[in-house]
């Protein structure tokens, strides 16, 4: 499933596309016929991420709500084909572009009420300017469960994914089994500013790399030096074994030596 910093790229990138210009729209899958025929001919307003959810304003108040889920893409061509590459569930089409979506978990015309809902039940999303870091550490703080496990629920933070996750971790240094309430609020800061800007750096290059290459770009960087621990066999940092272990339904990847579990009691923690 893409994580935070795709779907910001992409609302970036599709803002810039299709903000002031009349759309044309269809469904050459099939699926969306109805809602792509509301859309036809309407002018986008605005193109916005939140977490993992992107949603397109339209005139006359009509909001498109796109899920990429595992399998959702868009593709982008300078110009719509005669035949659709595989199931498109919807096209967008404006003057040198066309937008095609295909295998999304969503694609759906929502209200705006329908837009509040969904976005009340997100935890603050890192990337946008609106972020609350006290939202996400007052459920952290009250919670027995893994951070590992916290970290990938959408409720707690929006747009962190497995890669984010393992690296946010090791970065800060934290066991990815630590309790929610057994963190300091420093530690959790410390993960949020790391996250944070690590999703800001992923927008940016249009990828995940987690590891410094001065002497190289980012999309020069190569597949297996781009993250410290996530899908390595050795730590990129002290050259001992990654462990990896399921948490959350997710492969896990940690460093027992830079990630040790701190064996501080409770008590102390919550003094500072």
């Amino acid at each position: 499933m893409p994580e935070g910093h795709t779907l910001h790229r992409l609302a970036l990138d599709h803002r810039a596309l299709l903000v002031g210009r009349a759309v044309e729209a269809c469904s050459p899958q099939g699926r969306f016929d109805e809602g792509a025929a509301l859309l036809d001919g309407r002018r986008a307003l605005a193109v916005e991420a939140h977490g993992k959810h992107l949603f397109y304003d339209f005139e006359d108040g009509l909001i498109l709500h796109v899920h990429l889920g595992l399998f959702g893409r868009f593709r982008r061509t300078p110009r719509a084909a005669p035949t659709p590459r595989g199931a498109v569930r919807l096209r967008m089409q404006v003057p040198g572009a066309c937008l095609e979506l295909s295998g999304p978990t969503a694609c759906t015309l929502v209200s705006d009420a329908e837009r509040a809902e969904l976005c009340a039940r997100l935890g603050p999303d890192l990337l946008r300017d609106d972020a609350d870091p006290a939202l996400a550490w007052a459920r952290v703080a009250k919670s027995r469960r893994a951070i590992g496990a916290l970290l990938l629920d959408q409720s707690i933070l929006s747009g962190v994914g497995n890669v984010y996750r393992a690296e946010g971790l090791f970065v800060t240094g934290l066991h990815p089994e630590t309790p929610g309430n057994a963190l300091r609020k420093a530690d959790f800061t410390r993960l949020w500013e790391t996250l944070r800007a690590m999703l800001q750096k992923g927008v940016r290059d249009r990828r995940i790399v987690t590891v410094a290459h001065p002497e190289k770009s980012a999309a020069r960087v190569r597949r297996g030096e781009r993250t410290f621990v996530y899908g390595q066999s050795h730590c990129r940092r002290c050259e001992g074994p990654v462990e990896r272990s399921v948490l959350a339904a997710r492969t896990m990847y940690a460093c027992p030596a830079c990630q040790p579990r701190d064996a501080k009691p409770k008590r102390a923690r919550r003094a500072e």
